[in-house]
């Protein structure tokens, strides 16, 4: 068995009085904060600047470069590339045509009111939006009480007359007996009762009767083929070699 060395007078042994070990008490939790390091450091004291440090970069686990692989241009110097002046012939730019406006566009003599000192103006301005659903009457809504004529109201009226139309009887246009006018009697030919001077008539135009056919006209003949009254060289024709009218032999074959 080895013997526990021990520094000093003090000995392991019960306490003499109550301590906050024994008890289930959170212990010495409540206490002055600390005034070293940075968390929770005690605010009536001054707090000195704190420096962390950062830990290594995380490797990667594959190295993705490709290595010194590059096929570097040899013309291609640290000042750019060693090479003489090349020219490109570019193609035109694209560029977006814009309406604007005209001179015809403006009315210079509009503003007068904007650049000269005028009177003040006012207008009227349409019906807001909050009174489109008053459905009160407007001031053409009522109508006043006539003050001419026999229908006043509320005043003495002077008496009114009225002409009267034309009456078709008894008046002087009325026709009493019934009678025809001198317009319902037609007028007599004067040729009745004078002499009549000869008239006349033109006729149509008289035919003579005659044959209608059509007759041949100097076209129609040709005398370059005559042949029944001048003399000709012979012609041959060919014809046919049995007569379409000759009975073919017939063979009984047993």
């Amino acid at each position: 068995m080895t013997e526990e060395v021990w520094m000093g007078t003090w000995r392991p042994h019960r306490p003499r009085g109550a301590i906050m070990a024994l008890y289930s008490s959170p212990g010495p939790k409540y206490l002055i904060p600390p005034t070293t390091g940075f968390m929770k450091h005690t605010p009536t004291k001054l707090r000195a600047p704190a420096y962390s440090f950062r830990g290594a970069p995380m490797l990667l686990a594959e190295n993705c470069s490709p290595g010194p692989r590059y096929n570097v241009n040899p013309k291609i110097l640290r000042t750019g590339k060693d090479l003489g002046p090349a020219y490109s012939i570019l193609g035109r730019y694209q560029t977006k045509t814009m309406l604007t406006p005209g001179p015809g566009d403006y009315f210079p003599e509009k503003s007068t009111k904007y650049v000269f000192d005028s009177a003040p103006s006012h207008s009227i301005s349409a019906r807001t939006k909050a009174f489109r659903v008053d459905s009160t009457p407007g001031p053409a809504a009522y109508m006043l009480p006539m003050v001419m004529g026999p229908n006043t109201i509320g005043k003495a009226s002077q008496p009114s007359f009225s002409i009267k139309g034309r009456s078709k009887l008894g008046g002087f246009s009325d026709d009493l007996h019934k009678t025809p006018g001198p317009a319902a009697y037609r007028q007599t030919d004067v040729r009745v009762t004078k002499f009549k001077a000869p008239q006349y008539t033109m006729a149509a135009r008289v035919e003579p009767p005659g044959d209608k056919t059509l007759k041949p006209g100097p076209g129609a003949h040709s005398p370059e083929k005559v042949t029944l009254t001048k003399p000709c060289a012979p012609a041959v024709t060919f014809g046919i070699k049995h007569s379409d009218y000759m009975t073919p032999l017939l063979v009984d074959v047993e």
